[in-house]
């Protein structure tokens, strides 16, 4: 785990470099192939999938799923890269928001939500707690900044597959009772708007919007939980 970690923390990295006004989502998506072919690993979501990209690379009101092509990054844009990979039978999944350039400070605001709301999550992500904590600490910063989360769209379990038990919603949801136990391995993964939340599936039938036009963000990482600190394994 600590290895395909570090392989998509990589291409995270590369990318985030490559991302400017005038690089197509395309190139951008080419970055993360090269990466992953490099160190031996596979894109998770074609392999698993038959996604149409090595990463999932969303911008502005795109949530999340959206497909590398020729659309041409602008001044301004919220850039959601987005990487799932596996090696040797090991699954990793990490996401950041990149600002391109000056954005709106609507913009500024709701990527540093996302980020904060990731942080607070981690103080509930200990051995013993329920699941339903993690989200409690998502949607309570989420709301504090004035934001909202997409409530259909959640992290999950990780590891020897793509998508395990247990879903992980970003808002509190009493259902989800499951404790957590020292070396599950869950994504947590702040998806957040600046308008209402509603998710909106387009025609290509993989890429989800805000059904208002509203601009997101995306902040994910692996972590390994412990009755600590939880173990990031995709974070710098």
């Amino acid at each position: 785990m600590q290895v395909i970690g570090r392989i998509v923390r990589a291409a995270l990295d590369e990318m985030s470099e490559a991302v400017r006004p005038g690089v197509t989502t395309l190139e951008l998506d080419h970055v993360c192939a090269t990466v992953l072919r490099k160190h031996g690993a596979e894109s998770a979501p074609p392999k698993i999938y038959g996604f149409p990209g090595a990463a999932c690379i969303s911008v502005n009101d795109e949530a999340i799923h959206g497909i590398p092509g020729k659309r041409v990054i602008e001044e301004g844009d919220l850039v959601k890269l987005d990487v799932t990979a596996e090696k040797d039978g090991f699954f990793a999944d990490a996401a950041i928001t990149v600002r391109v350039g000056k954005v709106s400070q609507t913009a500024d605001d709701l990527v540093r939500c996302a980020e904060s709301s990731f942080r607070q999550a981690l103080t509930a992500a200990r051995a013993g707690n329920r699941v339903y904590e993690i989200g409690r600490s998502v949607e309570r910063e989420v709301r504090r900044c004035g934001f909202n989360v997409m409530r259909e769209l959640c992290g999950h379990g990780v590891g020897r597959a793509i998508h395990e038990e247990p879903s992980i919603p970003n808002y509190h949801d009493p259902r989800r009772r499951t404790r957590l136990h020292e070396g599950l391995v869950i994504t947590i993964e702040p998806i957040i708007a600046a308008g209402d939340g509603r998710p909106e599936l387009q025609m290509d039938r993989w890429t989800i919007c805000t059904a208002d036009g509203s601009l997101t963000a995306h902040y994910e990482h692996t972590i390994v939980i412990t009755k600590d600190q939880p173990v990031l394994l995709t974070a710098a």
